[in-house]
C-alpha cells in the first residue's frame, strides 16, 4: 500500500516536471496532476508486470527508489500522450 502512494506522488511531481520542461504538453497544474496520477499507477503496474519482484520488500529502499522511478517515469509518459492528444484535437 505504501508503494502505491509512493507511485501515485511520484506520478504526480513527474506529470508537473514534464508539463514544466514540455510547454507544449503542458495542461495546466491540475490537469498535469490528474495525468501524472494516472499515469504513475499505471507505469508502476506495468513495469511491475514486466520485472516480477520489483516491488517486493515493501518499505526497501529498493522498494521505494523503484516506486519513485516508475511512478515519475508513468506520469511523465501519460502527459506527454495527454498533450500530444490535445494537440491533435486543437487542429
Amino acid at each position: 500500500m505504501e508503494t502505491l502512494v509512493i507511485q501515485l506522488i511520484s506520478g504526480a511531481a513527474g506529470g508537473n516536471l514534464a508539463g514544466k520542461a514540455m510547454p507544449q504538453f503542458d495542461l495546466g497544474l491540475l490537469w498535469n496532476s490528474v495525468a501524472g496520477v494516472i499515469g504513475g499507477g499505471l507505469g508502476a503496474q506495468i513495469i511491475g508486470a514486466v520485472i516480477p519482484g520489483m516491488f517486493a520488500g515493501g518499505f526497501s529502499a529498493n522498494a521505494i527508489i523503484a516506486s519513485i522511478a516508475s511512478g515519475g517515469v508513468g506520469g511523465a509518459v501519460l502527459l506527454a500522450l495527454a498533450g500530444i492528444v490535445k494537440g491533435m484535437t486543437n487542429k
